[in-house]
């Protein structure tokens, strides 16, 4: 099992930044791959950005080159730095964790932080 807790959502202008916060329950050096999903009012949810246990990281391409995924494993926490922030930006994000439970491989969830940019 993994407990996520974010922090760091907000109200920002167009152009500010923001960065959020996720903690796990345990060592990230036990979890596969850690990252952050957004969902806006009527979209699906979409991969922002994801970290994998070798430090592989995949960014979507709406956000490379604003944002950046980074960890702190003294913390078992993981960041996501936004700049240069947009109205497009705005959504609830939601940290992940993909763990094994056992012998499968599950994810879990934390439980959203809503970023509202106004233009």
């Amino acid at each position: 099992q993994v407990q996520l807790v974010e922090s760091g959502g907000g109200l920002v202008q167009a152009g500010g930044s923001l960065r959020l916060s996720c903690a796990a329950s345990r060592s990230i050096f036990s979890i596969n791959a850690m990252g952050w999903y957004r969902q806006a009012p009527g979209k699906q949810r979409e991969l922002v950005a994801a970290i994998t246990s070798g430090s592989n990281i995949n960014y979507a391409n709406s956000v490379k080159g604003r944002f950046t995924i980074s960890t702190d494993n003294a913390k078992n926490t993981v960041y996501l730095r936004m700049n240069s922030l947009e109205p497009e930006d705005t959504a609830v994000y939601y940290c992940y964790a993909d763990a094994l439970n056992g012998l499968r491989l599950q994810k879990y969830w934390g439980q959203g932080t809503q970023v509202t940019v106004s233009s």
